[in-house]
């Protein structure tokens, strides 16, 4: 092998890319004042500014061969860091019991956000069906499922969705559509979250947190006595790396055993266009409940005595989690075409500020219901997450609770975990609105109905009811 040959390189270079760009914005971040006060975390600046170099410089000087090149490998990094950044999350131990302990408000966080999912759906499939009927003939009609795919659940799953509406139904520019709705979210958590702190700090809703105390990391966290070893035969570090990539090896088994069985047509078309997409754009869920049975097996190992040591690490499976999504939200936002999007701008940007607009109301209308003891801290913590990422949550929320003083951080982790289960019906509408004009309009029905019952029992079931 020749490894003076650029190919060689490629797939290092283009991951070194990324990693420079998560450098160079976060030190523009600490030194530009503007983009302090935005609260844009370090890794959508750094998304932004590869799409910016991406779609100026990178076509003029390496050609449009490259230029495609380069955006399926963006893609696919966005893919698979989804799906690992989960796996780390899932197998972290003890940190559901610890949380239900603190806080028994999982079922209502999780409905809450099953129900952004569905209020996004609603509006957004909504107006694209009537777009499409009225100045926009050409605009795929279930577009509209992408938003709470971009807004809700963020850029790896737009993407995977995008991706499979537009190669297996024909919606062109399908994959850049869903990161550009996901790369808005963070523009709507950023900046009507900055403009909503304001209007809180004017209104002596919150105090602005001048001062916050650094969270100093106990060597308990990194080593503790049942544990292997930080350093041994083989790095402590090394085992959890070597954990999430073996619960994806097993994760491309489940896929591949899947696809490989519809394509035999043993469901026919339903299992073929259905079934196998969405076993492969849902490759973070499968993940993430295999890692859940790992840790579960490896509970069960330690109690029959044929595993002695605690190998998961949940402070350096945390490290790995985060490491992921970074650098999964600049590969997603840098892997936007601009150019796919040249019919879609005004779709696109007049649905997403009603939706945006939407979700901002609708969140801080139900968090007053469901968390009467901390309203402003909920309110920012889930508008932020259900625009962007957990990530955008916790930027938001520690403007108004700077040392974590209230259980939301643990209601959106615990409330993201509960969504999982509540919400997969909605993942099942996102396979079948696509299928055709009539899918499309019964996925519509179903949301309706779904929204109504969720909605209905959150404003019965919420605290304020109940002492009603």
């Amino acid at each position: 092998m020749n490894f003076a040959d650029i190919q060689v390189w490629d797939g290092i270079l283009h991951f070194s890319s990324l990693a420079l760009l998560l450098l160079l914005s976060n030190v523009l971040r600490r030194k530009i004042p503007f983009l302090k006060r935005s609260l844009l975390p370090t890794a959508v600046i750094a998304g932004f500014l590869g799409l910016f170099l991406k779609e100026t410089l990178f076509t003029p000087i390496f050609g449009a061969e490259q230029y495609d090149e380069t955006l399926s490998v963006l893609r696919v990094f966005t893919y698979h860091a989804i799906a690992l950044g989960f796996i780390a999350l899932g197998l972290k131990t003890g940190v559901a019991l610890k949380v239900r302990a603190k806080n028994n408000k999982s079922l209502f966080s999780g409905l809450l956000i099953v129900s952004t999912y569905l209020l996004q759906g609603l509006i957004g499939l909504t107006l694209t069906i009537t777009l499409a009927y009225t100045i926009f003939p050409n605009l795929f009609k279930a577009s509209g499922m992408l938003f709470p795919m971009g807004f809700g659940q963020g850029p790896g799953q737009a993407n995977n969705i995008g991706n499979i509406y537009e190669f297996d139904y024909g919606f062109v520019g399908g994959s850049s559509f869903g990161l550009a709705i996901a790369s808005f979210g963070f523009l709507w958590a950023s900046i009507a979250g900055v403009i909503y702190l304001n209007w809180l700090y004017k209104n002596k809703r919150i105090e602005k947190a001048e001062t916050q105390k650094t969270k100093l990391v106990s060597s308990q966290e990194i080593e503790t006595p049942d544990e292997i070893p930080v350093a041994e035969a083989i790095d402590k570090f090394t085992v959890q790396i070597a954990l999430v990539l073996t619960v994806y090896l097993f994760t491309f088994g489940i896929i591949y055993g899947v696809v490989t069985l519809m394509n035999t047509g043993v469901l026919g078309d339903f299992g073929i266009q259905t079934v196998a997409s969405l076993v492969v754009g849902f490759n973070f869920i499968i993940g993430m409940l295999l890692a859940m049975a790992f840790k579960h097996l490896f509970l069960w190992l330690r109690k029959i005595n044929l595993m002695t040591r605690q190998y998961p690490n949940n402070y350096m499976l945390n490290r790995i989690a985060g490491t992921f999504f970074d650098f999964m939200i600049v590969s997603a936002i840098a892997g936007i075409r601009v150019e796919d999007l040249s019919g879609l701008w005004i779709p696109f940007l007049s649905v997403s500020f009603i939706i945006g607009i939407a979700t901002l109301f609708y969140v801080i209308f139900m968090t007053k219901r469901i968390y009467p003891e901390y309203p402003v801290q909920a309110s920012l913590g889930m508008f932020g997450m259900l625009t962007g990422t957990a990530s955008t949550g916790i930027v938001l929320l520690r403007e108004a609770d700077p040392n974590f003083e209230t259980p939301v951080a643990n209601d959106l982790v615990v409330g993201s975990s509960t969504a999982i289960l509540f919400g997969f019906p909605i993942l099942l509408l996102v396979g079948i609105a696509p299928e055709s004009t009539l899918a499309t309009f019964i996925t519509l029905g179903i949301i309706i109905v779904l929204t109504v019952i969720v909605v209905g029992l959150l404003l019965k079931l919420n605290p304020i009811s109940r002492k009603a």
